[in-house]
């Protein structure tokens, strides 16, 4: 087993998701993940952690979802994930496409079934990464032998260090009332985030961070005026979309477009009243990945990257007694643009980051 491998489950456990002895382990192992998955396992013994695994396909997932009529709760596996302390998604499928077929409508159905699951997830120690499979390397445009150099330089990161350097910008927006993004001639976009908290996603439920890789601090914006347009590519729902442009006016998108496979976002739009307004925003700081790989789970976090979500809002953004105040929805959507290049991002009037560059960072020009 590549090395690489058993540090990746060493972060995974002990870093990220915290595991100690006793803790009720599910852990959600996709078709690829195997070997990490036989790393984890063996970590989550050691510590005295009681697992159990389940098989996470988007094939098998697929052949249910073209063949229901109709989708009830499944509240089995909701019992399941509420006896969990900890929940582990390994990612990493065979087939990026697999659930191109699946159609917007009963995509809708089967999110809302499932609403009370996901929740229910939400309330224990969760973390997602993903193994570096041959299907994501070739998604991203590369040889499996570069894609896996990619991954493991993104996720084997001085977490402490950087968890440092990205509470500067948590600061800056609890401390804010108002941010502007201003990008190109397309992109001018103020929101709110007075009455918010932002989370310092250092890749550990210590921060209130669930990815890993991580390597962002976000926050739940509110009262969006303005257009914004997303021009890094990525697949949703099994379809490329590129070059999304939105407008919000009184914190509701109004307007969309996109060049390619605009009927995606439609269709996300469509999915429920809160899917029309934001659950977040973002600010990708980790300079680790370099490069766009149509993986939201590395691309939001790039350096030089801000990106929305359409549709739910995460609880850790909000002070205690008013989580009844953020955006629900069935979805959350991710979308991305590049802010490396005639860019500007503001709080309150200051410009915190421009082309890029952080104020603290060597090349800043205020």
């Amino acid at each position: 087993m590549d090395d690489r491998i058993r540090d990746h489950a060493a972060v995974l456990v002990d870093w990220s998701a915290r595991v100690e002895e006793g803790d009720r382990v599910t852990m959600a192992v996709g078709e690829g993940a195997h070997p990490l998955a036989v790393a984890v396992a063996e970590l989550l013994g050691e510590r005295g952690a009681t697992l159990h695994a389940s098989y996470a396909s988007a094939e098998v997932q697929r052949a249910y979802l073209l063949a229901s009529d109709e989708f009830e709760e499944p509240t089995h596996e909701r019992r399941l994930i509420e006896a969990t302390d900890v929940y582990l998604s390994l990612r990493g499928g065979r087939n990026t496409s697999a659930m191109a077929d699946v159609s917007a409508e009963t995509h809708r159905a089967a999110s809302r079934a499932g609403s009370e699951l996901r929740e229910a997830r939400m309330d224990t120690d969760w973390v997602s990464t993903v193994h570096p499979t041959r299907s994501l390397a070739q998604q991203a445009g590369m040889s499996v032998e570069a894609y896996r150099e990619f991954v493991y330089d993104a996720i084997l990161r001085d977490w402490e260090s950087l968890a440092e350097e990205m509470g500067r910008m948590k600061e800056l927006l609890d401390e804010g009332s108002e941010v502007r993004l201003v990008s190109g001639e397309e992109t001018d976009l103020r929101m709110s985030v007075e009455d918010r908290v932002a989370v310092n996603s250092a890749a550990s439920v210590a921060y209130d961070s669930h990815n890993l890789p991580s390597g962002e601090v976000f926050t739940a914006p509110h009262d969006l005026e303005g257009t914004v347009t997303f021009d890094v590519p990525m697949t949703i729902r099994g379809k490329r979309v590129r070059d999304v442009r939105l407008t919000f006016e009184d914190d509701e998108v109004v307007d969309y477009a996109a060049a390619e496979n605009e009927s995606v976002i439609g269709d996300v739009l469509d999915t429920d009243e809160g899917a029309r307004r934001a659950g977040e925003l973002g600010i990708g700081m980790n300079r680790g990945i370099d490069r766009f790989t149509d993986n939201i789970l590395f691309d939001e976090k790039m350096g030089d990257t801000v990106h929305l979500a359409l549709g739910r809002a995460y609880e850790s953004n909000f002070p205690p007694g008013t989580e009844d105040e953020r955006n629900d929805s069935a979805v959350h959507v991710d979308l991305i643009t590049d802010v490396s290049e005639d860019s500007r991002l503001e709080v309150d009037g200051e410009v915190v980051q421009r082309d890029g560059r952080f104020r603290w960072e060597d090349g800043f020009e205020g």
